[in-house]
């Protein structure tokens, strides 16, 4: 039991994406357990007892919740290799705020572009595109927002774009044609075999959003 890894996780989800970049890039063995959301495990309900809600990383028997704090764990805990946060106490601090800013307002707007209609559907998509315009000047002419290596800020964000293709399907637009920067940046993440090796395929994404739609009657 020296290190004893697991994750309790959903396929699609892209905050527990994070937490299967992070270790991959770490190279740590672990144990994936896939979760029903639907019908949630007592392992689930016993290792985040708060929000009942995945990912949860358990480390040597004790869990760690919420995407962004487990990568930042796992980055303090194998500290050894493949560096996630900055160094920097600023860029550190920055990384940590864009992150933030993704979780608190890109989910949102993403949502909208494939569980609502009409004007709120509408109101997500231009609301997607403006934070991804930001995240765009945040890159720059960097590779990655990291600088030449994949970091936490990338970790944060890459996830969602294996629901990118469900986004512009459902919602009619191109992600492409407004923020070719971010779709530039996607590429070069998929090159990496940590990113390509957790990621989920968009076509196996789109049927999944496709269920949701119908199960809320938005089809």
């Amino acid at each position: 039991m020296a290190n004893e890894v697991k994750l309790l996780d959903f396929w699609p989800s892209m905050f527990g994406m994070r937490v299967r970049i992070a270790l991959a890039e770490k190279g740590v063995a672990y144990e994936y357990v896939e979760e029903d959301l639907r019908n949630k495990s007592p392992l689930l309900l016993q290792m985040n007892p708060i929000h009942k809600k995945i990912p949860v990383l358990v480390h040597n028997g004790k869990p760690i919740s919420e995407s962004s704090i487990i990568v930042q764990y796992i980055d303090e805990t194998w500290k050894d290799r493949a560096p996630l946060l900055p160094s920097d106490p600023y860029e550190r601090a920055q990384a940590r705020f864009w992150v933030d800013f993704i979780d608190k307002k890109l989910y949102d707007e993403t949502r909208k572009t494939w569980g609502s209609k009409g004007e709120e559907q509408e109101a997500g998509k231009r609301g997607m595109i403006a934070i991804l315009k930001q995240l765009e000047e945040v890159l720059g002419e960097k590779a990655f927002f990291g600088g030449e290596c994949l970091g936490f800020l990338d970790i944060g964000l890459i996830g969602f774009s294996s629901w990118f293709y469900s986004y512009e399907t459902i919602g009619k637009f191109s992600i492409e044609a407004e923020c070719p920067k971010i779709m530039a940046w996607v590429k070069r993440c998929l090159q990496k075999e940590s990113v390509s090796k957790s990621l989920p395929d968009p076509m196996k994404v789109y049927p999944f959003v496709l269920e949701i739609m119908k199960a809320l009657g938005l089809d």
